[in-house]
């Protein structure tokens, strides 16, 4: 695959870490030229289009057909009768069709994907599609990546790729990769952990999911419903046009007036075709959607209510479509399960340090970050006066934790993790409860599981939050923790619940 447009050399913006990425004007040519960052540009037909389309139905043809041949021979009444009921179907049809689809498009409008880019120097939110060649982006946690591109920088960095390679374990990633499929990052993938800065070098269709949305963007297929119509038109179709030949053929044989025979084979035709079908099925379709719309479904094309009638079982992913998709904070107890600030405090500097999240470019604002992180930053508000945080080491999936390195006043460095309860307890040696330090042994760990199943079982997402004192360094990395100088103290966690 070739990119639209060759990307600068990687070695020179590793080297230049102030670039200031693309000029406005030039992502505004760049976009000009080569296009949006799109993988199938969809050419929807006009509406004239469309509209015309509704007539070719067999059905339709039939009595068009027969409309046209009662107007040639002058009987305009029953020609007019004809095409108006034609008429009525199509106009119905196509206004609750044309409907559904302004509905569908403005949801997918409001819902459009952005991506951090850095343009003229500064870090700035985009909407994806604007996304060109030679871009600067920045992923973390929970981002979605809005194009092909090679990492310029990259710390812990896990992606899934399951969408692309059927695989369902992240994939980590390096920027000194030799492989140029673990040191590049592809759109139709999501950071699951570690954060990276890279730069663009293939968007829209020329990108590895371009490439397959293409072969993917043929014609849909027809539903069984217009399957199941369009089959019996055309047997319609074959009994009326036999059937007027058939009466024809012997009125003329028994020698009966030819324009007479003609307007019987003609009125045999228009009474065997069931006119107020194409109406009867727009109606019916139309108002199912209408009830469907009141649920607040939209149906985009009318025959796609058959099928959604004839499902046994549907599927659904629950969050964000059955539920609100929310995280609350509801507790944040000690190891026997009270409550306590001093777990909250931890676990508030952890999320509020934590940069492996997605966040906007403002780092005054938390909004769109991690969902668990929003929960306990939302719960309420702990001092981080006095703090100021020194490193971290991101989320991923052979710790299952993310830890941050604080510094206090009085220049006391604090290594503080959070994540799941097993792989906190499986590094703690201690545990803090009202002040004393106490021996994490089995009878401890062992109700501390047990808590953590209750709260499990009750369908409560569980965090469990530890810390402990750390040698002043330059930085802190997973296999550098060696050098910690006591054992993690062990907290209880928040309860997550939610919505």
């Amino acid at each position: 695959m070739q990119p639209t447009v060759i990307a600068e050399s990687i070695e020179d913006l590793q080297t230049n870490k102030q670039s200031s990425g693309l000029t406005g004007d030039e992502a505004r040519r760049r976009l000009q030229k080569f296009g949006f960052n799109e993988p199938v540009i969809k050419h929807s037909a006009s509406a004239v289009g469309r509209f015309l389309l509704l007539f070719a139905e067999p059905l339709m043809a039939i009595l068009l057909v027969a409309s046209a041949i009662s107007a040639f021979v002058g009987e305009w009444v029953n020609a007019g009768i004809v095409l108006v009921m034609v008429m009525l179907g199509v106009i119905l049809n196509f206004v609750q069709t044309s409907r559904s689809q302004r509905a569908a498009e403005n949801l997918r409008k409001a819902v459009s994907l952005t991506a951090a880019v850095l343009r003229d120097g500064t870090w700035r939110e985009i909407p994806r599609r604007e996304v060109v060649a030679d871009d600067v982006i920045r992923l973390a946690a929970g981002d979605l990546v809005p194009a092909d591109a090679r990492l310029i920088e990259s710390r812990d960095l896990h992606v899934q790729e399951a969408a692309l390679t059927g695989e369902s374990s992240p994939v980590e990633k390096h920027k000194s990769g030799t492989n140029t499929a673990f040191s590049s990052v592809f759109l139709g993938t999501s950071v699951v952990s570690g954060t990276t800065t890279a730069i663009v070098t293939a968007t829209g269709g020329d990108t590895e999911c371009g490439e397959i949305a293409k072969k993917l963007s043929e014609k849909v297929p027809e539903t069984d419903f217009e399957r199941g119509t369009r089959k019996f038109g055309y047997l319609i179709m074959r009994v009326v046009f036999f059937l007027m030949i058939f009466a024809l053929i012997v009125n003329i044989l028994l020698h009966r007036d030819p324009l007479e025979s003609l307007f019987f084979s003609i009125a045999l035709a228009v009474g065997l075709t069931p006119e107020f079908l194409p109406m009867i099925t727009a109606v019916t379709l139309g108002q199912g959607a209408a009830k469907m719309a009141r649920q607040k479904v939209i149906v985009k094309h009318l025959a796609a209510m058959q099928n959604l009638g004839s499902m046994d079982i549907l599927c659904s992913d629950k969050t964000g479509t059955l539920t609100s998709g929310e995280l609350s904070l509801e507790q944040h107890l000690n190891p026997f399960g009270d409550g306590c600030e001093r777990v909250f405090q931890l676990a508030f500097l952890n999320s509020f340090y934590e940069t492996g999240v997605s966040q906007p470019v403002d780092r005054a604002s938390k909004n769109n970050s991690n969902p668990l992180d929003d929960a306990i930053l939302k719960h309420d508000q702990s001092k981080i006066e006095g703090f100021r945080k020194i490193d971290e080491m991101p989320f991923d999936f052979e710790r299952r934790r993310v830890s941050v390195v604080i510094e206090e006043r009085d220049q006391k460095r604090t290594l503080i993790s959070k994540g799941a309860p097993e792989s906190v307890f499986s590094v703690c040696s201690t545990y803090e409860i009202d002040g004393r330090i106490l021996p994490f042994d089995k009878d401890a760990r062992n109700k501390s599981e047990m808590d953590f199943q209750d709260f499990s079982r009750k369908g409560l997402r569980v965090l469990a939050v530890a810390c402990c004192t750390v040698e002043a360094q330059d930085s802190y990395a997973k296999t550098g923790l060696s050098r910690i100088n006591e054992s993690p103290r062990f907290y209880w966690s928040g309860r997550l619940d939610s919505n």
